[in-house]
């Protein structure tokens, strides 16, 4: 697989839940204006470059293709994690589409944050119909947190950190914007639910052509 296709794959894979997560917005009728999703793509651009520059740092004490390997390890390890929460989500009645539990626990500060992962429509406090300000920054690093494992993963492979952070923040800023155009327009339309596996086949693809 070329380093090209291989990057924005994997870029694709880590912002997919910004799709299904506007896709959410949009069928209950809400809005996220333009200022809010700049918030939000750059909460995921600069998780993510953190996450690839704490791989990089790895590097430092691993040979190049042991660090390639656990790379690879990492993504499918964390793609078939994907599989089996869509497998399992399958087999169990959800109060609404587009909410999943991602933990089963809270804590004072993440409280919030794994609230709004459990339920995203819980992101907006004030119930104004609206994410904007700290509401924005909150659902921004809600979104940003499934992605730094595999930031992890694609540091220690050598990605640039500048390059696929700026194509996670780009991504980002479409896929939610597109999933709320698509929410609003088809607000009974279910077929998202059926495709939340493209992210994990993706991360176990680009995993294992590190080998």
């Amino acid at each position: 697989m070329g380093f090209r296709l291989s990057i924005l794959l994997l870029a694709l894979a880590v912002s997919m839940d910004n799709f299904s997560t506007g896709f959410t917005y949009g069928l209950r009728k809400m809005k996220i204006p333009l200022k809010s999703l700049l918030i939000i793509a750059v909460c995921s651009g600069a998780s993510l470059f953190l996450s690839v520059l704490f791989g990089k740092s790895l590097l430092h004490w691993i040979r190049p293709e042991t660090a390639n390997r656990i790379g690879g390890v990492i993504l499918i390890l964390i793609g078939g994690w994907v599989m089996i929460q869509f497998f399992r989500s399958n087999d169990e009645k959800e109060e609404e589409p587009g909410e999943k539990v991602v933990l089963n626990f809270e804590i004072r500060f993440l409280g919030v944050v794994i609230h709004i992962l459990k339920k995203p429509t819980s992101a907006d406090f004030d119930r104004s119909g609206a994410i904007t300000g700290i509401e924005a920054v909150m659902l921004g690093i809600a979104l940003s947190l499934d992605a730094f494992g595999a930031g992890i993963g694609a540091g220690i492979m050598g990605y640039s950190p500048f390059l696929l952070s700026f194509l996670v923040a780009g991504m980002s800023f479409l896929l939610v914007s597109s999933g709320i155009r698509l929410g609003m327009l088809f607000s009974r339309l279910q077929w998202i639910r059926k495709i939340s596996f493209i992210p994990g086949v993706l991360l176990i693809l680009i995993g294992i052509c590190k080998f």
